[in-house]
């Protein structure tokens, strides 16, 4: 445990940028939103016919998941198409994943 040392004294602004981001990933919608676009980029209307959503409310949703860098997005002609914005957050839902899959 020794290596957490430096994360036991968290200032302010990171614990609460931290706590914002597990705030937006603890949406169901959100969640189910990542799961699509895990291992590859979705148009919005690919990814509410997905879950079954209006393309209105999952551009909402991708809205504020581009604000904290969970997303990302290209523009191809009228299309616009999300991915995972990097990493870190397909290995935040990753581990979520197996975690709660974990016997």
């Amino acid at each position: 445990m020794a290596s957490f040392n430096h994360f036991l004294s968290l200032d302010e602004e990171t614990a609460s940028r931290i706590a914002e981001l597990f705030g937006t990933l603890s949406d169901t919608t959100r969640l189910r939103i990542i799961s699509v676009i895990f291992t590859s980029e979705q148009s919005v209307g690919a990814i509410a016919e997905a879950i079954n959503l209006s393309e209105s409310a999952v551009s909402h949703h991708l809205r504020s998941m581009r604000q904290l860098r969970i997303v990302s997005s290209r523009r191809e002609g009228k299309h616009i198409y999300y991915r995972l914005d990097d990493s870190h957050v397909a290995d935040l839902f990753q581990k979520g994943l197996e975690h709660i899959k974990h016997d």
